[in-house]
């Protein structure tokens, strides 16, 4: 996969050439990641079995039953101008609507559906490459071997998985591990110290979408860089009750500037440092090291979108 773009959207090269089977490079180059999970183009999987992109979409249509939303999902339109935008092929053609994208259960799912001896062996093909990939993941087993036993216990999403399957490919291809941590319950100071050492990577600004703050998020806060302007995107009642504004005062006086803004359509809680680098907590700031969370780095394409919602 290749590794010079965003992780979230990794750029492709279809063959213009009909596909009868595909080697596993092929079937590699047309995996990407997008909304944190590893999915193909519909028209991609056409090709590589054969139909036409508008046979395989009826197919799935007359077995929506068999297709929920974590197996198959439509791209926004920024999404797919963004991918094609990182493209050099322009096999895809023109405008045909916006694809729709399959998980690797709504690929599995998809074969089922599709009865050619084309896509029988195609998606035997597909398959082999993800055990190729749990293989991979055994031989890094000590690596990961903390996190799994968390999400065992703790995560039933299947998208985690698909996450997992992301590092897999970083790892296959010679690249690093994302940066990413787990603090169990009970970690106070070990969470502590680490927060502080993300505050103080920021050097121009902090942004922080958390719809649980008090004062001692404030007290992290205070941790930053001078140069770092800060902004708290947080529920009314934070922002008017324990966030108090003689609080927010006195820290502008010592540790310029910060916002506080009110938004609520947010559940999960992120950090943007230098408008750039993007991280999403398992827990509310001031809570890591309660209970078991994670902290990890997201696609920085995300990042726009957050923003444009506070």
């Amino acid at each position: 996969m290749n590794t010079d773009i965003p992780s979230s959207i990794a750029s492709f090269c279809p063959s213009t050439e009909v596909v009868t089977s595909a080697d596993e490079d092929v079937i590699k180059s047309r995996i990407f990641t997008i909304r944190g999970v590893q999915v193909m183009l519909d028209r991609d999987l056409a090709h590589l079995y054969g139909v036409e992109t508008r046979v395989l979409n009826q197919a799935v249509k007359r077995n929506t039953d068999r297709f929920p939303a974590h197996f198959l999902f439509q791209l926004t339109k920024d999404e797919w101008e963004y991918l094609k935008s990182q493209t050099v092929t322009s096999s895809w053609g023109g405008d045909r609507g916006l694809p729709y994208t399959f998980t690797e259960q709504g690929v599995a799912m998809l074969s089922s559906v599709l009865r050619s001896p084309t896509a029988v062996k195609v998606s035997i093909q597909i398959m082999d490459v993800f055990v190729k990939m749990r293989k991979a993941l055994a031989s890094v087993a000590p690596l990961l071997s903390r996190l799994d036993t968390i999400e065992r216990r703790q995560i039933t999403d299947q998208s985690r998985n698909d996450e997992r399957f992301d590092t897999i490919f970083k790892a296959m291809d010679g690249g690093e591990f994302p940066p990413q941590k787990v603090f169990f319950e009970g970690k106070h100071y070990d969470a502590y110290s680490f927060a502080r050492k993300l505050v103080r990577k920021a050097t121009k600004s902090i942004v922080l979408v958390d719809a649980y703050c008090d004062d001692s998020t404030l007290d992290l806060l205070s941790q930053k860089r001078g140069g770092a302007d800060v902004t708290i995107a947080t529920t009314h009642k934070s922002a008017t009750k324990t966030i108090t504004p003689t609080a927010v005062a006195k820290f502008n006086k010592q540790n310029p500037t910060l916002t506080i803004k009110t938004v609520g359509i947010f559940h999960d809680r992120f950090l943007i440092l230098d408008g750039a680098v993007l991280y999403h907590l398992g827990a509310s700031l001031k809570d890591l090291g309660r209970q078991y969370c994670a902290v990890t780095t997201m696609d920085a394409m995300f990042i726009p979108s957050i923003l444009q919602r506070i």
